[in-house]
């Protein structure tokens, strides 16, 4: 892949202005001057004239042009067609790259008080001491008592270079804390990775952001010596495809395609096929076997990822038939405070498998028949489903719950219990006293008696909370929480494991296997098993 053909790609936030109108509405007349102005757009704007200064009920300017934008796009058949507001492109940003303004902590309200339940390395927030477990009790002298995370953290973000001043209780201490804390760039890793079992490795990748590639890299080198690696892209929205390609790069030998894009020739119906890229290095996981793990919400960038890797029988994928959203957008700024989200082209696997599932204007499928898919092989001879999304090799669907279990959770949210937070800060509390003890992840069969009384007494009924099943599924939940509290994200897998089927099914492979062709005839094996027993349907 050349540097230019990089750079014309760059990211799926491409940051463009539309070029200008070659002619102006007149305001005196409402009539459009200049030859280029069609029929269509001379009624539009009388209309808008005639609503903005004869309707009865006045409305501004600013409304109705907002209206107007609002209303084409909503009559597009585009259904990730978006303006942005400027709070909402901020947002959209974070969510895509990582990065914000702040301090670099994660806070969570556990047991009605804000508490720092993460610290990101190499932060303002570590380098002044902050450690996971205090709580904020104020905020530029301000007290937090009745905050909302979001209110609390909105008062500790703020421009870079700023300073914000916290008041802090910790355990042990009899005054707060108060330091103030310089405001930086922060950025959040998209990447956990962990070695399971003591020699499998775990790559989660929850979203596509700035410095993905670089991360997953660094978590490979971390498993030189493991059997094989889990790539796990559950859930992932997808994010910035230029990373996906050097994700991609990172397993795939130099000169290899990691995909290919098409889109329409400005101003024309007609498409062209912009650009394709290949791999530029050589594979830096060599010779070691790899699953993907996907699921119907890994989407976009995460579906080039999945889609490069199975078509080269790089990778075994494991799960769920992905989302299918082959498109990508730019994003074109109209004006200083509002941006536009459009779909500007569609995206092929390496094998040129479209990856797109149309979807009408609300975002659902549109019915399709899977008996006319097409079937691609790939160079090792393997059979792939080309319908939009990447189909798995291997269908396993993640459902862990049991009825019974469903309906204990069902109560909960009747009686409008926070089941949720109560777990997560049990288990806040558990992680604190196995890490000053020293002991390894887990749950104390005492303390966990206790907490299932404490539920009784929000309103569980007993019938839930003396079945032994209800209490091994909340032990299961709160081991996961307590392992991913102490930073031991190998423990968490699992224990995650233990009521996951992807997870575990991908685990016993790799550890079964040797080579990426051992594994792809192990799957095979357990396809064929899952046929005779009615489990599992390619291409559902």
């Amino acid at each position: 892949m050349t540097r230019k053909t990089f750079i014309g790609l760059m990211s799926a936030i491409l940051i463009a202005t539309p070029l200008a109108g070659q002619s102006s509405a007149n305001s005196g007349s409402g009539r459009a001057e200049g030859p280029s102005v069609t029929s269509g757009a001379q009624t539009f704007l009388g209309a808008f004239q005639a609503i903005r200064d004869y309707g009865l009920e006045a409305v501004g300017d600013s409304a109705l042009w907002d209206r107007a934008v609002e209303g084409l796009i909503r009559e597009l058949p585009d259904p990730y067609a978006q303006v942005f507001r400027p709070a909402e492109f901020d947002q959209f940003q974070e969510d895509n790259t990582g990065n914000y303004a702040g301090i670099g902590v994660q806070i969570t309200n556990l047991n009605e008080s804000i508490t720092i339940t993460a610290v990101f390395r190499g932060t303002p927030a570590e380098r002044s001491g902050i450690q996971v477990g205090d709580l904020i009790i104020g905020v530029n002298d301000q007290s937090t008592e009745g905050w909302t995370t979001g209110v609390a953290s909105d008062s500790i973000r703020g421009e870079v270079g700023t300073s914000v001043k916290l008041a802090l209780a910790r355990a042990g201490l009899t005054a707060p804390l108060t330091p103030t804390i310089s405001r930086d760039s922060v950025h959040v890793s998209a990447v956990v990775s962990g070695l399971v079992d003591s020699d499998v490795g775990y790559i989660g990748l929850d979203r596509v952001a700035r410095a993905s590639s670089e991360e997953v890299d660094s978590a490979l080198v971390k498993f030189r010596s493991s059997k094989g690696v889990i790539l796990d892209l559950r859930g992932n929205p997808g994010g910035y495809l230029d990373e996906s390609l050097m994700i991609g790069d990172l397993f795939l030998d130099r000169g290899l395609r990691l995909a290919s894009a098409e889109s329409r020739v400005p101003g024309e119906s007609k498409r062209n096929q912009d650009e394709a890229w290949d791999a530029r290095m050589p594979d830096r996981f060599p010779n070691k076997p790899v699953i993907v793990l996907v699921d119907r919400f890994s989407a976009s960038a995460a579906e080039i990822v999945a889609g490069a890797l199975q078509d080269h029988d790089r990778a075994l994928v494991i799960g769920e038939r992905t989302f299918g959203k082959g498109v990508f957008q730019n994003v074109f700024r109209l004006t200083e405070k509002r941006h536009l989200r459009l779909t500007t082209g569609e995206w092929f696997t390496p094998l040129g498998r479209s990856l797109h599932r149309p979807r009408t204007a609300q975002g659902r499928p549109v019915p399709e028949d899977p008996d006319t898919f097409p079937v691609i092989k790939t160079k090792a001879g393997r059979e792939l489903v080309s319908g939009g999304g990447i189909f798995p090799d291997l269908e396993i669907t993640n459902d862990t719950l049991t009825l019974l279990e469903r309906e204990f959770l069902s109560q909960a949210a009747r009686k409008q219990i926070p089941l949720a937070l109560r777990i997560a800060e049990f288990a806040f509390s558990q992680a604190d006293s196995h890490r000053r003890s020293g002991a390894e992840p887990g749950v104390d069969a005492d303390d966990l008696r206790g907490f299932i009384d404490a539920l009784g007494e929000e309103g569980i009924d007993e019938e839930y909370l003396e079945n032994p099943l209800v209490a091994s599924y909340l032990e299961w939940r709160v081991s996961i929480l307590v392992a991913e509290r102490m930073d031991q994200l190998g423990r968490s897998i699992e224990f995650r494991s233990q009521r996951d089927p992807v997870v575990a099914e991908a685990i016993r492979l790799l550890k079964s296997v040797g080579t990426q062709e051992d594994l792809f005839a192990a799957a095979d094996r357990v396809r064929a098993a899952q046929e005779d027993t009615g489990e599992g349907s390619a291409g559902s």
